[in-house]
């Protein structure tokens, strides 16, 4: 069986699982056995073991479960409302300073907690009854909110740039770095956004609280301490101090104490409920990782992947037309998977076909996940949608999906701004480690 047709065979056998609902690990695991016994004769099952544990066997993978820990310890706790409250008495006097508060809560929260749906449900269960009383349009009020809640797996500490690094080999502190930039830029671009549409719309912005000073710095020591914690983490990265897995430990402690000192959560069952909901995130990523070697293993066994490459770099594309044709694909891959599945199954393959092409292997990790980003709020799977919706059952999903859009035309423009200066993503990591080796 040459490499074309086993690709396609390939690709085929996978869709058909994922249409009729086997999990992302499932799938992964049942196609790498099939076509590895078909290939290789039943002598193949003698090393599924090995290679299935050998997936798991880097160091690094430890930050994963210890950053959903930290996260999960920030979803649990008031820190979302503290956050939201604080942002929104500082930035009362801004005019549309509501939605810049909602964005920005988003922005922040989701750095701190690495997951999109529980910055939807922890920012949007405030913001979305405070905005559509004040007068904000619904679609842009549940619209803002599905949008910010994608910055978690741009804006670092991120677990998908984490996942990104391991399945490359790239340096996670690089990738880290790679994506505060255009993660700021974006947050800049739906705030824009927002305001435009506010004003066309007809609304007035207006000053309706009034905030002494007293009541905006009491709120600060609620909030600063997390953030600080974000900075510190990201700080010993940067400056070579400790390894993603040491910092993301500390963080993860650090939070749980944050958690137990200012919120009171000191109850078994309230810690209990931080690490449950930890623990099934991280079987479910690391299950979708093991896998995923199988998955290597097999392509790598048929040759596929080297075929493809060789493929491409022999076609003579022009180096904008295969990137362009590349965002197409992962767009459409990121309706229906998960950006830690896409990741998985598809950067192995890509990256060594884009660098041959000229293009920064940690400016396309920002451009791989900005199109993850466009996934979380798109049908079929588009979870930040239906998270939405649950807050706000009222607001058809047609409204909520109409309100994301033009977000989604705001990281499309964040695309093509990369593509046009690259430097936003590149310039930070050069600037403090230095150029890639």
């Amino acid at each position: 069986m040459g490499p074309e047709i086993a690709g396609l065979l390939i690709g085929l056998t996978i869709f058909a699982l994922l249409v009729i609902g086997v999990p992302v690990a499932f799938t992964l695991a049942i196609t790498a056995i099939l076509f590895l016994v078909l290939g290789k004769g039943l002598l193949a099952i003698s090393t599924l073991a090995e290679n299935f544990f050998g997936g798991l066997a880097e160091f690094t993978l430890l930050s994963i479960p210890m950053f959903i820990v930290m996260g999960a310890a920030v979803a649990a706790s008031p820190a979302g409302k503290d956050l939201y409250e604080a942002l929104d008495r500082w930035l009362n006097r801004v005019p549309g300073g509501l939605i810049i508060s909602n964005i920005g809560a988003c922005s922040i929260f989701a750095a701190l907690s690495g997951s999109s749906p529980a910055t939807c449900a922890a920012i949007g269960k405030m913001g979305i009854p405070e905005m559509r009383q004040r007068g904000y349009p619904d679609g842009l009020a549940t619209g803002a909110i599905a949008a910010g809640g994608t910055l978690g797996i741009l804006i670092p500490p991120s677990i998908t740039m984490i996942v990104y690094g391991i399945a490359t080999e790239t340096s996670i502190g690089r990738l880290f770095l790679a994506g505060l930039l255009p993660g700021l830029m974006l947050t800049a671009l739906f705030m824009a956004w927002s305001l435009y549409t506010a004003w066309r719309s007809g609304y007035r912005f207006s000053k309706v609280a009034n905030y002494t000073w007293g009541e905006r710095i009491e709120i600060l020591p609620r909030v600063l301490p997390f953030l600080a914690i974000i900075a510190g983490v990201l700080w010993v990265l940067y400056g070579g101090v400790a390894t993603p897995s040491e910092a993301a430990g500390v963080g993860a402690a650090g939070c749980i104490l944050l958690a137990i000192i200012i919120y009171r959560m000191w109850q078994p069952s309230k810690l209990w409920t931080v690490l449950s909901s930890s623990m099934k995130e991280s079987v479910m990523i690391l299950m979708i990782i093991a896998c995923s070697a199988l998955f290597s293993q097999m392509l790598s066994s048929f040759y596929i992947t080297q075929t493809a490459a060789e493929a491409i770099a022999g076609a003579g594309l022009n180096k904008w037309v295969l990137m362009l044709a590349i965002n197409v694909f992962l767009l459409v891959a990121g309706f229906f998977l998960p950006p830690v599945a896409v990741i998985l199954m598809t950067a192995p393959i890509l990256l060594p076909i884009v660098t041959q092409a000229g293009f920064d292997p940690y400016w396309f990790a920002v451009v791989f996940t900005i199109n993850m980003e466009i996934g979380l709020i798109t049908p079929p799977v588009g979870l930040n949608l239906y998270v939405i919706n649950g807050i706000v059952p009222d607001v058809p999903l047609a409204t909520i999906l109409n309100g994301a859009l033009p977000f989604m035309a705001c990281m499309v423009v964040g695309i093509i701004l990369l593509c046009i200066f690259p430097g936003i993503a590149t310039w930070l990591p050069t600037f403090l480690m230095g150029p890639a080796i």
